[in-house]
């Protein structure tokens, strides 16, 4: 079977909690970012949340389930223990109309993946992610055979904290691009910038077509405080490049096209998944080859919606949104 759009990235466990600033001092999680955490400590978050929202995660997990609902044909590509987490995530995700084509791994040396999000009053998410088997994905767990229809593959920055994941994202994208396709990835942290700057800027030069970031990204990828600067620098060397700059206007570049999509300033219910669903709102419009302008004006719609609730994923049909919109 041929896909639409296919994603790879760290299959985790959402795990969604309220948490007001006392709390997240008192348990010395840092606002508004994500940390990496050891499973003893992912254990005892697990055990201070009171109120729970649990559900099949992860960055690029999220966007292929936004773009599924959106009518597309979506396979994510992760991998997750045959533990109860790691069944319950890839029955998750079949059920919500993505194809998970990995199997749960009996002998992973780690447990499935899953990350505590502590949402503040004002929306903020703090995130403490235990990396677990996903991040053990390598190049063995992606098949070739999932490429041979082309489309577009989208690549998560997170899993470039080891040298497998690395080699696998080359490796697919190298594949999909043999196929006709297009690849891309999201920077996903300024932190995976940061520590990964040689490998990503390697990476977005020989074999991306698309690469989507915010401001804090491109400025720690290219070691500028000048955005402009740093967003040229990408777009000399990719085809489309996007940078979401929270409540300013989306950047969007595309060889001497340019666009900027304003962004309606609201205060968040809960900012999970605002990225995720940016990200799947203009895949969306990428997918059907539309005007960059569209494109973004997509992704800022897909964004506004899912930080008006809890939760990463849309409750609207964002078709419908779009329709109202104009867009499609």
């Amino acid at each position: 079977m041929s896909y639409d759009v296919i994603g790879i990235g760290n299959a985790i466990v959402d795990v969604i909690a309220p948490a007001d600033d006392n709390f997240l001092d008192h348990m010395g999680i840092e606002k508004g970012i994500m940390q990496l955490v050891e499973r003893e400590r992912a254990e005892m978050l697990y055990a201070a949340m009171d109120v729970r929202t649990q559900t099949a995660g992860g960055s690029v997990a999220n966007t292929m389930a936004g773009l599924g609902r959106l009518g597309l044909s979506t396979a994510f590509i992760g991998k997750v223990r045959d533990d109860a987490l790691g069944r319950s995530y890839a029955t998750d995700m079949e059920q919500a109309g993505t194809a998970f084509p990995n199997p749960p791994v009996a002998d992973a040396q780690a447990p499935t993946s899953r990350c505590m999000i502590f949402v503040s009053p004002d929306g903020e998410r703090s995130m403490n992610t235990y990396l677990g088997a996903g991040a053990d994905l390598n190049s063995g767990d992606v098949p070739d055979a999932i490429f041979a229809g082309g489309g577009i593959l989208f690549l998560e920055g997170y899993l470039f904290d080891k040298d497998d994941g690395k080699t696998a994202f080359a490796e697919a994208a190298r594949a999909m691009r043999a196929a006709g396709g297009l690849a891309g990835i999201t920077l996903s942290d300024p932190f995976c910038a940061d520590r990964h700057r040689a490998d990503f800027q390697r990476l977005i030069a020989d074999e991306m077509d698309f690469v989507i970031g915010n401001a804090a990204e491109w400025k720690t990828l290219y070691e500028t405080e000048d955005l402009n600067e740093a967003v040229d620098r990408a777009a000399q060397v990719c085809g489309t490049v996007v940078c979401t700059r929270s409540g300013d206007p989306v950047w969007l570049r595309r060889g001497d096209e340019r666009a900027e999509i304003p962004v309606e300033t609201v205060v968040p219910v809960d900012a999970t998944g605002a990225g995720d669903q940016f990200a799947a709102g203009f895949l969306f419009g990428y997918a059907r080859d539309l005007p960059l302008d569209t494109c973004g004006r997509m992704g800022v719609a897909a964004a506004a919606e899912v930080i008006g609730h809890i939760g990463p994923r849309p409750e609207r049909d964002m078709a419908a949104v779009f329709r109202e919109l104009g867009l499609i």
